[in-house]
C-alpha cells in the first residue's frame, strides 16, 4: 500500500528524487485506531441512506468524490449506491481482483517452484519463477541440497530469468514509489522481497550517525553520502534516502535520537537477478561449495533437476497479499497467472497476466467494463475500477468452492492485518472482513459485513480527489461501515 502517512513525525526534503523509506511506519499509520462517532442504535434499511448521506455530505467533504455500493450478499439488490458505476482510482483494493483471479485460475494449493538443473556439460542453471516468499532460508536450503548431492565446486552457474519477461518495474508507477520498499522490482528472481536493509545507529549528539548494512555485498555496490546526524534524546528520528538515476549513489539525510534503537530503513534492490547470485554465492560458501563464474541468461535447456524448493500454497500467499497489502506479492501473483498461458512474442508477462485476470473474472461473472487494470497491486494511478466491480467480485467469489480461502485472506476489523487497529470497541469489530487501500488523495475499503441482526452484506467505499488527511476519510468510512453492522430487519 503506498503513501500512507508516517506515524512518526517526519520532516522530508521533497525533491524530485525523494524516496519514502519507512514502509513499516506507513503501515502503522494506516492501522491507527479510528473510533467512529456512532451510537450502537440499530438501523432499519430505510434509514441507511439518510445515515450515510449525513456522513458524506459534511462540509469538509464538499470537494471529495465518493463511490459507494452496498448490497446483500445473497442478491444484487441495492441498499445504497452513489456513483457505483463510475470509475475510481482503487489503490490497493485492486488486490481483491488480482487475488480472486489467481485463486480461481490457479487453485488454493498452487505453489511456485525454484529449481537448480544440471545440463550435459556440467553447467548448473538456477531457474527462478517469481516466488515472492523466497528468502535466505530457502536459498540456504538449495545450497544444502547441492552439498548433499556431493557437489563441492560449481565452475559456472547461470541464473535463468526467462520465466518473467518485460519491465521489472511497472512504467506507470511514480518515481518515489520505485525508490521505496513497497515498490520493489519483480522478475523471475525474488529474494527477501527484493529489498535490503540499513540501520542508522546514533552516536554522540551532533555527530554523523553510523550506518550498519545487513549485507556487506550491498555496501560495496553503493557510494554513500551520509548527512544524517545524531540529535538529543527528546527529538524525533527520521531518515530520508534519495537514490540517483544511475542506481549507484545513496544520499542520506535526517536525524536519529541519541540513545535510541537503531533506525531501520529498507530499500529496493536495483538488479534482482544479480542480487540473487551474490547472496547465493554466500550461501554456497556456507556449505563449502566454491562458485566460479556466474551469468544471468534468458532461455536454455533444463535437464536434470538437482535441487528445488517450493513456495507455500497460494492460500498462504493470498493471506500476505491481502492481510498486509503486500504489493510485491500481488505483482508476483499477476505474473503467475501468465504461467499457464501460451507465450506470445513481444508481449510481456504482465500483459499476459492481465489478460488471464480479465478472462478469469469474466468467467466468474464480473463485468469487464467495470475495471481497467495495468498492474496487480493498485500502485498505479492508471488503474480504474468501479465500486460495482468490487461488490460483484466479492459477491460472486462467496458462491465459489474457494469462498472460505478468499475471505480468510482479508483483514478482520479490530483483529488482523491492516484493520487490526480500526473498529475496536464498535459494533463492527470482528464481523467485518475488508481490504484497505490508500494513495495520496485516495482511500478505499471493500469487503463483507456479517450483520448480526441482518443478512450478510457486501460493500465498496472509495474516495478520490480528497484534500483531507487519510485518517479523516478513514474515520468517515468506518462510521458508514458501523452503520452496516447495525442494520436490522424492520
Amino acid at each position: 500500500m503506498r503513501l500512507k502517512a508516517f506515524s512518526k513525525s517526519l520532516s522530508f526534503l521533497l525533491l524530485l528524487l525523494s524516496s519514502q523509506t519507512a514502509f513499516s511506519n506507513k503501515l502503522a499509520q494506516a492501522q491507527t485506531q479510528v473510533s467512529p462517532t456512532t451510537t450502537t442504535k440499530l438501523i432499519c434499511p430505510a434509514q441507511l441512506g439518510t445515515s450515510i448521506d449525513t456522513v458524506i455530505n459534511r462540509p469538509i467533504f464538499s470537494r471529495v468524490r465518493w463511490g459507494i455500493l452496498v448490497q446483500p450478499l445473497s442478491s444484487g439488490q441495492t441498499l445504497y449506491a452513489r456513483e457505483a458505476q463510475k470509475y475510481f482510482t482503487p489503490a490497493s483494493n485492486a488486490k481483491l481482483l488480482t487475488t480472486a483471479a489467481a485463486l480461481q485460475q490457479l487453485g488454493a494449493n498452487f505453489r511456485i517452484r525454484t529449481s537448480i538443473y544440471q545440463d550435459a556439460n556440467g553447467i548448473l542453471r538456477v531457474v527462478g519463477r517469481g516466488d515472492p516468499s523466497f528468502n535466505d532460508t530457502q536459498l540456504q536450503a538449495l545450497a544444502k541440497q547441492l552439498q548433499q548431492k556431493g557437489i563441492t565446486q560449481i565452475k559456472r552457474l547461470i541464473a535463468d530469468d526467462s520465466y518473467i519477461q518485460g519491465d521489472i518495474i511497472n512504467p506507470t508507477w511514480e518515481w518515489e514509489d520505485v525508490q521505496s520498499d513497497y515498490g520493489a522490482p519483480v522478475n523471475s528472481f525474488i529474494l527477501n522481497e527484493n529489498v535490503f536493509s540499513l540501520k542508522f545507529v546514533p552516536q554522540a549528539v551532533g555527530k554523523i550517525s553510523q550506518i550498519m548494512w545487513d549485507d556487506g555485498n550491498e555496501a560495496q555496490r553503493w557510494l554513500t553520502i551520509n548527512q544524517s546526524i545524531t540529535v538529543a534524546e527528546n527529538q524525533p528520528s527520521y531518515i530520508n534516502v534519495t537514490r540517483d538515476l544511475t542506481g549507484r549513489v545513496l544520499r542520506i539525510q535526517g536525524q536519529v535520537a541519541a540513545n535510541s534503537q537503531p533506525y531501520l530503513v529498507n530499500l529496493p534492490v536495483v538488479d534482482p537477478s544479480n542480487y540473487f547470485l551474490r547472496r547465493f554465492r554466500t550461501a554456497l560458501a556456507t556449505e563449502k561449495i566454491s562458485l566460479g563464474q556466474t551469468l544471468v541468461f534468458t532461455g536454455g535447456t533444463n535437464q536434470q533437476e538437482l535441487a528445488a524448493v517450493e513456495s507455500p500454497p497460494l492460500s498462504e500467499l493470498l493471506m500476505e497479499t491481502n492481510q498486509n497489502s503486500n504489493n510485491l506479492y500481488a505483482e508476483a501473483l499477476l505474473r503467475a497467472l501468465a504461467f499457464q498461458q501460451p507465450r506470445v512474442q513481444n508481449k510481456s508477462t504482465v500483459d499476459i497476466g492481465l489478460e488471464a485476470l480479465k478472462a478469469s473474472l469474466t468467467k466468474l461473472g464480473v463485468n469487464s467494463a467495470n475495471y481497467v487494470l495495468v498492474d496487480g497491486s493498485g500502485l498505479s494511478r492508471r488503474d480504474l475500477v468501479t465500486p460495482e466491480a468490487f461488490v460483484q467480485t466479492l459477491r460472486l467469489m462467496a458462491k465459489t468452492p474457494a469462498a472460505s480461502v478468499y475471505r480468510a485472506s482479508l483483514p478482520v476489523a479490530g483483529k488482523s492485518g491492516t484493520l487490526i487497529s480500526r473498529f475496536r470497541g464498535t459494533p463492527a469489530e470482528g464481523i467485518v472482513q475488508a481490504k484497505t487501500g490508500t494513495l495520496t488523495g485516495v482511500v478505499s475499503l471493500s469487503g463483507y459485513v456479517n450483520a448480526p441482526k441482518y443478512e450478510p452484506l457486501v460493500f465498496s467505499i472509495i474516495v478520490n480527489q480528497s484534500e483531507q488527511p487519510a485518517s479523516v476519510i478513514r474515520q468517515a468510512m468506518d462510521e458508514i461501515v458501523v452503520f452496516l453492522a447495525q442494520l436490522q430487519r424492520c
